[in-house]
């Protein structure tokens, strides 16, 4: 058996901007980006015909943006901004009880994280600004970089795979049944430990048939 956990909800939380498009252009004009009058609006524009639990880093769909503007970014540039964006000025807050919940998986398997996230690096940012262990975790797996939201099966298949057992052998935990809980579907399951859960989280995990 072993245990993977959604990231952002389920072991930290952090606080969401209302405005990304702003902020996003904000980034960009402090890089030297030319930021145009309807950015904003592009912004919120699909620029890729891609599948539904398909997942683009953000920064293609801003670079893609950008230059239905005229306005021709470099990769890197973007990729950088777009991370600031989410990342500058924000605090990660560990979820109370989220360090006891590891050490309960951890008692009875490998670790890891399964999240759905559209930004490289902010997973990875968000794991280091918070108090978890990162030892605890035997693999990372982010949505963009897998290429696949949950619920898709793809997104569990690649933890399940980085932790060295088959999706049936999964146990996922996170607080979003619509996301979190397709690793039924993909044959694994799913524990639920949303903000209206009855019971703590380390206490949830406890009270679960593992074997």
């Amino acid at each position: 058996m072993a245990v993977s956990f959604d990231l952002f909800g389920t072991l930290v939380t952090v606080d969401r901007s209302t405005e990304p498009a702003t902020a996003v252009g904000s980034a960009l004009a402090d890089r030297g980006v030319t930021v145009p009058d309807g950015f904003e609006r592009a912004y919120r524009t699909p620029h890729h015909d891609d599948a539904p639990t398909a997942e683009r880093p953000l920064a293609e769909h801003v670079r893609a943006a950008l230059a239905s503007c005229g306005v021709d970014a470099p990769a890197g540039t973007v990729a950088d901004a777009v991370l600031a964006a989410f990342t500058d000025g924000t605090a990660v807050r560990t979820r109370d009880g989220a360090q006891e919940a590891l050490a309960v998986a951890a008692a009875r398997g490998p670790v890891g994280v399964c999240s759905n996230c559209r930004v490289r690096g902010l997973v990875a940012w968000a794991l280091r600004e918070s108090a978890l262990a990162p030892s605890v975790f035997e693999t990372v797996v982010a949505s963009v970089d897998c290429g696949w939201r949950k619920p898709d099966r793809r997104a569990f298949a690649a933890v399940a795979d980085g932790l060295g057992v088959g999706v049936a052998d999964l146990v996922h935990v996170g607080d979003d049944p619509a996301t979190d809980g397709g690793v039924t579907d993909a044959g694994g399951t799913f524990v639920h430990v949303g903000p209206d859960s009855s019971a703590p989280l380390p206490e949830r995990l406890e009270g679960h048939a593992w074997d």
